[in-house]
């Protein structure tokens, strides 16, 4: 018997590598001899790194770099088992979980750190990007990350802007003409599952905003400062991404990957997929086993479940997710292509109590479902 054990994490409880490890020891006991494909996945935020180099047999690189703050921390890099693609998570250096709560403040946060992961990837050689843009920090339009790959952007008076994403409402020029040349030879996969544009009541600063610790007042500033930026971009370039789909991306770095860095904005799991080469690894598997931290109407929108499933369904291999909250409904899991859902948790608890104990319960509930399948096993060979 050959399974796919292809989860996300559970967020704030257990990684996409623990899960697999508990689902797996799940398998064998019912099925010591079955081999089991581990491809923990993640969809472009916290975790993507860690999990596509597992699966592909990369290498991870750690170096230094400015937090959204400014201050030096450590960030890794990977290299794909190819050898030749470097995936960078802007999480690493520009993410919400390096900041304490009362640290969030949108108006100063930067990119920069991730601009410095690119740099230290293009140092080492590496010219094919894979770039994840979930969990940032910042709304700064992708400013700081762009003044570390050499451009430089100006108020009226000639006076370079500070950090942050206020700082966009004084822009009034940018020069370009010092961007690193290793960029034109350079090819960016943005992985992004948002559409939102960069301004407006939809935008960056108004949907994304507060949970990066914008107040009201703050997102109304903000949403004018990457006005003028779209503005600016839009007189210089002669390309308005003001109303692009995903140009408001992580606080509008989708906007300065694709004006700048000719990035292609992607879903993330479509990536992830293709670059583990997920079709060949299931095209004879007897099952899949794939999960999140709960399964219900925003699994059906793209998320890592929906691709898992959109690609088994052409092979016909059935899929089974297993979560913390289950609240699809049966026909929302036929619409999905979900075999079944189940919950790890077996009755009423705390959620810390859920998420002490999801690697014990993911394991036993596996457990379960394998014996369900044995019975089903032995009667069709009997």
């Amino acid at each position: 018997m050959k399974i796919i054990v292809t989860p996300d994490s559970f967020k704030g409880s257990i990684s996409a590598r623990s899960l697999c490890s508990a689902i797996k020891q799940g398998i064998h006991e019912v099925y010591p001899d079955a081999i089991v494909h581990e491809i923990p996945l993640a969809d472009g935020g916290e975790g993507t790194v860690e999990n596509i180099i597992f699966a592909t047999n990369g290498t991870i690189h750690e170096v230094h770099v400015k937090d959204p703050l400014g201050r030096t921390t450590k960030a890794a890099y990977g290299i794909l088992g190819d050898g030749q693609t470097a995936i960078i998570e802007m999480a690493q250096a520009s993410g919400l979980p390096l900041l304490a709560h009362h640290e969030k403040n949108p108006l100063i946060t930067t990119s920069f750190g991730t601009g410095e992961l690119i740099m230290h990837a293009l140092d080492s050689g590496y010219r094919k990007f894979i770039v994840g843009i979930g969990g940032s920090a910042t709304n700064d339009g992708g400013m700081g990350m762009l003044k570390a790959l050499g451009i430089r952007f100006y108020n009226q008076d000639g006076i370079q802007l500070d950090e942050g994403g206020a700082a966009l409402s004084d822009l009034a020029y940018f020069d370009d003409t010092n961007l690193d040349p290793r960029i034109k030879e350079s090819s960016f996969m943005v992985a992004s599952d948002v559409n939102n544009p960069l301004c407006g009541s939809n935008g960056a600063s108004a949907i994304f905003g507060p949970q990066k610790g914008a107040t009201p007042e703050m997102v109304e500033s903000l949403d004018k400062a990457l006005f003028n930026y779209g503005e600016v971009i839009a007189a210089q370039t002669g390309k308005d991404i003001r109303d692009f789909p995903g140009s408001g991306a992580a606080g509008g770095m989708g906007a300065a990957l694709i004006s700048f860095l000719q990035a292609q904005l992607r879903p993330g799991i479509d990536i992830m997929l293709e670059a583990v080469h997920f079709e060949d690894v299931i095209k004879d598997a007897d099952l899949i086993i794939t999960g999140e931290g709960r399964l219900d109407s925003q699994t059906l929108s793209g998320k890592v479940i929906a691709g898992v499933c959109s690609h088994a369904k052409r092979f016909n291999v059935p899929t089974i997710a297993l979560c913390g909250g289950m609240e699809l409904t049966s026909k929302q899991c036929d619409e999905l292509g979900l075999a079944a859902g189940f919950s790890v948790v077996g009755g009423p608890c705390t959620l810390q109590e859920a998420m002490d104990n999801a690697a014990n319960w993911t394991r036993e509930r596996t457990e379960q479902i394998m014996r369900l399948t044995n019975i089903y096993q032995n009667k069709s060979i009997n």
